[in-house]
This record gives C-alpha cells, sequence and structure tokens, in this order.
C-alpha cells in the first residue's frame, strides 16, 4: 500500500487567499487530517474562520518563527500536509496549560482503549504548545510518562521572535494562548521517530548547585554565580556574553549516550542565567561542542532511512536557535536543501518535545513511510 501525504504552502499574506491555495494543492477529498504551520503576521482570527469554513476534517496547527517547505527555509506564509483515508488523527485540546494533569489521563485512556480494538496499527503522537508558557516540561513529561509506548515528538509555537505571543489552533476556527494541542494519528504506514542536534558534550562539566526550575534560572554552579562561573569557562568576561556566544556554547546534559541540549537566553544582573529550558539542581552539565550541523543532519537522515528507506514525508520541529546560527554562518540554503531532498514539512520552534523530554537546539521528527509526496 503506498501512502501520499499531501502537501501545500502558500506566501500569501492575505489569510482568505492563503487558504484557498493552500487548500487547492491539498485537495480536500478523501483528506482526513490537515497538519499546518504558519506566520502570526496574518490576521489569525480571519485565517482560522477560513481553515474551519474550508476543511472538515482534523485540523492541527500553529504559529511559527519560519516554516520548512518545499523550497526549504520559509519565512512567512503558510506550509503543511493533508493526510488521506490512510491516516486517523484524534486531537485533543489542552487548556489551560495549569490544569492539563485530568486531560492528560483521559487521553491516555483513550490511547489504551484504541490499542486494545485496532492492536496492528501504528501510533505516532504530535504536540503543539504555546512556545511562551514555559509548561512544557511537565507537560511533556506527563504525557510520556502516562500514554506508555506511543512515541512524541513536538514544537513550541513561536511568533518570528517577538517573545508576545504564541498561538495554537483549536482545530474549530480559533487560534488560542495558554493551550496545547496533542494530536494521536494512527496508521499502517510505517513511521520512525527521531531527534538530532549538532553539539556534543564538551570536556568543561558545571555542577548546578541553585536552580529555580519553574522560572528556568540557573542561579549558582559549582557553588558561585552561574553567569561568572560560565564566562570563565568559556575564558570571557560576563559582559562578553551575547546571544551569538549562548546559541554557540550550550548546556549539554547526557542520559546515558544520549545529549540533550539546554540552551542559555541570557544572564541577569543578579549573575544568575535564564535558560529556554527548565534544569534543576544537582544536575551536572557540559558546555556543549558544535559539530558540522549540515553533515550531522545529513547523516540523521541516513540513518533513518536505513528503517524507512524512502519516507514520504518528515514532520520536523526544529530550533529557532539552529536557524538563527544557520544564517549568520551562511548555512541556511544548504541546510534548506537537505530538508527539501528529505520531504521536511515543518516549523522554527520555541523548543522541541522528543518522548519525555522539552530540549532546544534539537530538531525532532517523525518520519512517514510510503511513495513521493502526491
Amino acid at each position: 500500500m503506498n501512502f501520499h501525504p499531501h502537501y501545500a504552502s502558500s506566501e500569501s499574506t492575505d489569510p482568505v487567499t492563503a487558504v484557498a491555495e493552500f487548500a487547492r494543492q491539498i485537495g480536500t477529498e478523501g483528506i482526513n487530517t490537515v497538519i499546518f504551520f504558519c506566520s502570526p503576521d496574518y490576521n489569525l482570527e480571519i485565517l482560522g474562520q477560513e481553515l474551519k469554513n474550508t476543511f472538515n476534517c482534523a485540523c492541527i496547527g500553529c504559529t511559527s518563527s519560519g516554516q520548512i517547505g518545499s523550497e526549504g527555509f520559509q519565512h512567512s506564509g503558510l506550509v503543511g500536509i493533508g493526510l488521506g483515508p490512510d491516516f486517523h488523527t484524534r486531537p485533543f485540546m489542552i487548556q489551560p496549560l495549569a490544569e492539563y494533569s485530568e486531560v492528560v489521563a483521559e487521553i491516555a485512556e483513550t490511547i489504551r482503549r484504541d490499542s486494545v480494538t485496532r492492536p496492528n496499527l501504528q501510533r505516532f503522537s504530535l504536540l503543539l504548545v504555546d512556545g511562551l508558557s514555559m509548561a512544557e516540561e511537565r507537560l511533556v513529561a506527563n504525557l510520556y510518562q502516562q500514554i506508555g509506548n506511543v512515541p512524541i515528538i513536538g514544537g513550541s509555537a513561536g511568533d518570528d521572535l517577538r517573545f508576545e505571543r504564541t498561538y495554537v489552533y483549536d482545530g474549530n476556527g480559533k487560534f488560542i494562548s495558554d493551550a496545547a494541542v496533542f494530536a494521536v494519528v494512527e496508521t499502517n504506514a510505517p513511521i520512525a521517530s527521531f531527534k538530532v542536534q549538532h553539539f556534543e558534550a564538551g570536556e568543561v562539566e558545571l555542577v548546578i548547585t541553585e536552580a529555580d526550575a519553574e522560572k528556568r534560572l540557573i542561579i549558582e554552579i559549582n557553588g558561585e554565580p552561574a553567569a561568572q562561573v560560565y564566562a570563565e569557562a568559556l575564558g570571557l568576561t560576563v559582559q562578553e556574553l551575547t546571544p551569538t556566544v549562548f546559541s554557540r556554547n550550550p548546556l549539554v546534559l547526557s542520559f546515558g549516550d544520549e545529549p540533550y541540549v539546554r540552551s542559555i537566553q541570557k544572564w541577569n544582573e543578579d549573575l544568575s542565567l535564564t535558560c529556554y529550558c527548565a534544569i534543576e539542581e544537582g544536575l551536572i552539565v557540559a558546555i556543549g561542542k558544535a559539530k558540522d550541523p549540515a553533515r550531522t543532519l545529513k547523516q540523521a537522515f541516513d540513518k533513518v532511512h536505513e528503517t524507512i528507506p524512502e519516507p514520504s514525508v518528515i514532520i520536523g520541529c526544529d530550533c529557532i536557535l539552529r536557524r538563527l546560527q544557520f544564517e549568520q554562518e551562511g548555512l541556511e540554503q544548504q541546510i534548506g536543501n537537505i530538508m527539501v531532498q528529505n520531504r521536511v514539512v515543518g516549523f522554527s520552534t520555541y523548543g522541541e518535545q522528543y518522548n519525555g523530554l522539552h530540549v532546544n537546539q534539537t530538531f525532532t521528527g517523525i518520519a512517514i513511510g510510503g511513495k513521493h509526496l502526491a
């Protein structure tokens, strides 16, 4: 059996035109699921209504800090895919995020029931969450703990680096904040989830001796003010710590042989460090050492091809800090071409989810087997 996700995109800034172009490419006949990522610059009220009026199926999406489509990195507009009758999607809305536990229990029960009635299907889940909520860690850990053997990949919604408000689509015509959509997809198609980052643990190790996980603050490292110790480890003064320094020298946490990146956002007047992810006291972290990002990404896709020789699509969540680095180093076109060759549809995020963890400076993806995109 062949699986044919339908790819679509529009660069129109008018929401009515954008949805019309998008729908024309996807087609509405036999489409069971639409997954999309959009610029926050749209009039989201109109965009939401157009999506509702156009698609009579599960429709999942969020605002982004740029999209990934058939041309590689796209800085505006709307991109996405339509999945046909070989895919069944069950979306769950979680809002407000502080009250997630009841919904998560309900989701887990539904998945357990579906697993019994349809035991032979493959399942994966896509989590799109308000990227300014600071709720991702608890939410994804709780989901993964309760739903069992279903891979989770996801991304935190963006707003083009304005850091004002990010939105997920509620499936019923509205874009909302303080919310997440968790979509469980069932299919007969082969699937493979994966993550990749181009940082590994370096030789310099640091102990987090005081932190506020709720506020994503590192207060002390090795018993001293965090920013001071971090700067000294790099041979810099605190005043020389810039976003570029942080993006090129993230903290790396290792679980077994797997590295997970914890990116620093800024240093504060009290010499604490604000991170993009929660980080806890007592952890040992290393300062990350960069590898070649293009080669690392290509190797990751090559490995995916060992499991799924010819993916029809890869749904990808790629950290905005990665794209900023690619732009700074003149790699955006090269990396974009690798994405195109591997049929990636996705977006630039404010953080990524992979199974039970919220991470940064990472690409998380799900590859779906089949032929080329229709």
